[in-house]
């Protein structure tokens, strides 16, 4: 199984420079034709994580236009943003890769998404290595400590010194998060412990609850209704889908490749990114395969337009952001990145006034 640090590797070393496979189904880059730069939808912007280049960017989808750029602390990862997007939180993960040895970082990082200015830095103490990030519909701010394995809730991150609740996960190198919208339950995976775990940050009763979840489980998403968690099992591989009352495994759905993260998106379907194959698939929701959208670069993670049937596509190694057009399930546009782009968040309608 070729993990994503070795793909990596081989891409640095020119392993792979054969296998992106611009001739792939649904490619829009197919004979060599670079699709026009953007094609997203006008005034929007993407405000983009650049780990290796240690910065976060805004871009206008539509041209490709690189707007402002912040610099930030080395290898910044995850990033969410409150519900009217007007600050975005940012997690200092602080090494480059989940297997590389280093303390990491211990803080969360502000940004006014308005001015475009990093406003404010909030320590996490001891709880190191900040990944996984949610926000709950009361704009609570949910953070993962990879190295303490522990969730830390703000009830109000613009102004909080410290965290509201502090919960063990009983995970092990808990990475990723996904919180209900009530902020009742949070889901982490578990790279080193194979598992999901359920916490109930204001039930103090009521202790982690941890069940297996494959191998190196690591992308985690919640279906709309919150009545199922899908799980990326990267070196099962396959994806998982646990019922969230119950947490009982209702189906383990085998992916031919490296499913990095899995999101439910709309009309039913799931996306999933395959950084083994350097794909992005679609399939319904009972796992009938509608496409797989070869890329140029590795698909690091993916961004929904909540208006338009797109997904925003930022790449390792080519530096660059796709975007697909998701009823045509082809590739409409391309520019260029800082490097290592990870974390996002859209600003629909989002020129800067």
């Amino acid at each position: 199984m070729v993990d994503r640090r070795s793909m990596l590797k081989l891409v640095a070393a020119g392993g792979v420079a054969g296998g992106l496979g611009l001739a792939g189904a649904g490619s829009a880059l197919a004979g060599g034709h670079r699709p026009r730069p953007g094609s997203g939808r006008t005034g929007d912007i993407l405000a983009l994580v650049e780990k290796g280049s240690h910065q976060l960017s805004f871009f206008d989808t539509a041209s490709g236009e690189r707007q402002t750029t912040i610099g930030l602390p080395d290898y910044p990862h995850e990033m969410v943003s409150d519900r009217r997007k007007r600050y975005a939180f940012i997690g200092h993960y602080g090494v480059r890769m989940s297997g590389d040895e280093g303390q990491g970082g211990n803080s969360v990082l502000v940004v006014d998404l308005q001015r475009r200015r990093l406003v404010r830095t909030i320590s996490t103490g001891s709880h190191n290595r900040i990944h996984g990030l949610a926000v709950d519909r009361q704009d609570r701010l949910f953070v993962l400590s990879e190295g303490t394995n522990t969730l830390l809730v703000f009830d109000d991150p613009l102004t909080d010194t410290r965290p509201a609740a502090v919960l063990p996960t009983g995970g092990r190198k808990t990475h990723m998060v996904a919180v209900t919208r009530d902020g009742e339950r949070a889901f982490a995976t578990g790279l080193e412990s194979n598992s999901v775990s359920v916490v109930r940050p204001w039930v103090a009763s009521v202790g982690p609850r941890v069940v297996g979840a494959g191998a190196l489980p690591e992308g985690c998403s919640l279906s709309e209704d919150e009545r199922t968690l899908y799980v990326g099992a990267r070196q099962t591989p396959a994806v998982l889908e646990f019922d969230t009352a119950s947490m009982r495994l209702r189906r383990s759905f085998p992916i031919d490749g490296d499913p990095l993260r899995v999101y439910a998106i709309r009309k039913n379907r799931l996306l999933i990114t395959d950084i083994q194959n350097n794909q992005v698939h679609l399939y319904t929701r009972d796992y009938r395969h509608i496409a797989s959208i070869t890329m140029r670069g590795i698909p690091a993670s993916a961004i929904l337009h909540p208006d338009e049937d797109i997904a925003l596509i930022p790449q390792f190694e080519t530096s660059t952001v796709s975007t697909i057009d998701l009823t045509t399930n082809t590739v409409i546009g391309e520019f260029d990145c800082g490097t290592e782009p990870d974390g996002s968040v859209l600003l629909v309608g989002g020129s800067r006034r």
